[in-house]
């Protein structure tokens, strides 16, 4: 009961004109952020701080926080409509979103992705009330040998990103943890691999190498084959993006498991919806019954990830809440804000605050019934964009794509590195290698070589440390699991093909006198 009288005094503060008008900008504001490539919410949080400087912080907090779901909801436009992440949490959208597009389905999905955040975004703000404490908590139990194994399992599952050829993905995964390692050493604080290039001292962005590899890489595949956009013909009134029956069958438990796993995974600290969404796509691909046509248009491809995002940015308050840890770089920002109004992050906020929590927690609610209303809404405007001709869309996507690169540090370093990735991506693709598996450990990286030296460094570099603990077991055991159980697998079924019958003597090619 304390729960709902609780939440019945938040409704009444974030149900005030001013609160409502401040999550009217949010959503709004949020959603054109998450559209535009490149900006994303850390981005739109940080400008939009300094304009809470004189508000009521709950007020201030209602205003980001609604951003902050906005720009999850509309970073899946542009990932569906041109192959180019609004922001880096979108980046899995794009395998079977934009080909889903290119079949005439941008409608069906951008309306599963819009349904999937509603609910996701919505269960976990109900999880944010009910079960902070316990889960912040089970959170701050994860050490580095727990952060590890997590991390390990992510870069295990890349074999879900890469398609029918998984030595090609590996290949991708290696060669983006390589370049996760450029920069400073996080131990010793020695420069590695900038080959005394002063702006590689800080290492390699994700954001430039996203929109290079999905974006302008997608651009110059585009203009070779000179590409056209099956969708422009299509019919996208209301009733086109509306889930069919065997639509909605196809990705409820998408939607349900993407819900879950992203609020449990943006529970913890550094993890994100970034991560939420590369695993909650592996996941899919795993168990569904037709996992060949991931990549190809597969509808469980966007609804897992989507609502995993959703859900994962609503798992990220909890850390901020109730620790005082950010759960995310965008509750970095906001971290900062309540600092700056002068509260307490941490289990005493919710007993001296508690009109700023609620008032806060109630606003996720109506942010999220806003957003729904909105992307339903105006889903058939966004569709109707890709009537534009490609000849026409093609530069505008490349200014997208500059815009979206030099706008995170204004630096036109920034905009080399996405060039040169965009490069790759056309060639990645054209060779059949996974731009997702390479995206993936560029994430993964950093998170990862940070747990494995803390854990080598407590266990005086002993590697029983990932077993001894249990959270990390189970972890490590299903890490490895994901590599072998494929490699069974494709052994059995290798051994279950009949051998082919040799050929008669008299029919028998003649002996190379070479060899």
């Amino acid at each position: 009961m304390d729960v709902l009288s609780n939440l019945a005094m938040g409704f009444s503060i974030a149900l005030t004109p001013f609160n409502l008008l401040m999550a009217t900008v949010g959503v709004i504001v949020g959603t054109l952020i998450g559209a535009l490539p490149g900006v994303g919410p850390v981005s739109g949080v940080a400008l939009l701080l300094p304009l809470t400087f004189g508000m009521d912080p709950t007020s201030g907090i209602i205003m980001l926080a609604a951003l902050y779901a906005g720009s999850m909801y509309g970073g899946t436009i542009t990932s569906v409509l041109i192959n180019t992440p609004g922001e880096s949490a979108s980046v899995v959208t794009c395998i079977d979103g934009y080909q889903m597009a290119l079949q005439g389905r941008a409608g069906p999905a951008l309306g599963v992705a819009t349904i999937g955040s509603f609910i996701a975004g919505t269960f976990g703000v109900v999880l944010l009330m009910l079960m902070s404490p316990a889960l912040a908590r089970w959170a701050l139990s994860f050490g580095p040998p727990e952060t590890f194994a997590l991390m390990l399992l992510g870069l295990t599952t890349v074999t879900g990103l890469t398609g029918e050829n998984a030595v090609k993905g590996y290949i991708s995964m290696v060669l983006g943890l390589m370049l996760a390692m450029v920069g400073f050493d996080i131990i010793s604080g020695d420069a590695r691999y900038a080959f005394g290039i002063p702006e590689m001292m800080d290492g390699v962005d994700f954001l430039p190498v996203a929109i290079g590899l999905f974006g302008l890489g997608e651009v110059l595949v585009g203009a070779e084959e000179a590409t056209e956009m099956r969708i422009l013909n299509g019919r996208y009134g209301l009733r086109d993006v509306m889930l069919s029956a065997n639509d909605w069958v196809r990705s409820r438990w998408a939607i349900a498991r993407g819900t879950v796993l992203g609020f449990f995974i943006g529970v913890l600290p550094g993890a994100g919806p970034t991560i939420a969404t590369f695993l909650a796509y592996s996941l899919e691909k795993k168990v569904s019954r037709h996992p060949e046509e991931f990549g190809k248009g597969a509808i469980e491809g966007v609804a897992g990830p989507e609502s995993a995002n959703n859900a994962a940015s609503a798992g990220a308050m909890v850390p901020m809440l109730t620790l005082g840890i950010p759960g995310s770089a965008t509750t970095a920002i906001m971290l900062g804000g309540l600092m700056m109004w002068g509260l307490r992050p941490g289990p005493l906020l919710f007993e001296k605050n508690p009109e700023f929590v609620w008032g806060l927690i109630a606003s996720q609610y109506i942010a999220n019934v806003m957003l729904l209303i909105l992307n339903i809404a105006f889903i058939p405007m966004f569709v109707r964009a890709l009537r534009v001709p490609y000849n026409i869309l093609m530069p505008l996507i490349i200014i997208f794509c500059i815009t979206g690169a030099y706008s995170q540090k204004n630096s036109v370093w920034d905009v080399g590195q996405m060039l040169v990735f965009g490069v790759l991506g056309y060639a990645m693709k054209k060779l059949g290698y996974s731009p997702a598996a390479l995206t993936l450990a560029l994430v993964l990286g950093p998170l990862a070589e940070r747990a494995l030296r803390q854990s080598l460094i407590i266990s005086d570099a002993g590697l029983g440390i990932f077993f001894l603990r249990p959270i990390a077991a189970v972890l490590t055991v299903a890490s490895l699991a994901a590599v072998a159980v494929p490699v069974v697998w494709a052994l059995r079924a290798a051994g279950g093909r009949r051998a082919p019958l040799p050929e008669p003597e008299g029919r028998r090619p003649p002996a190379d006198p070479g060899n």
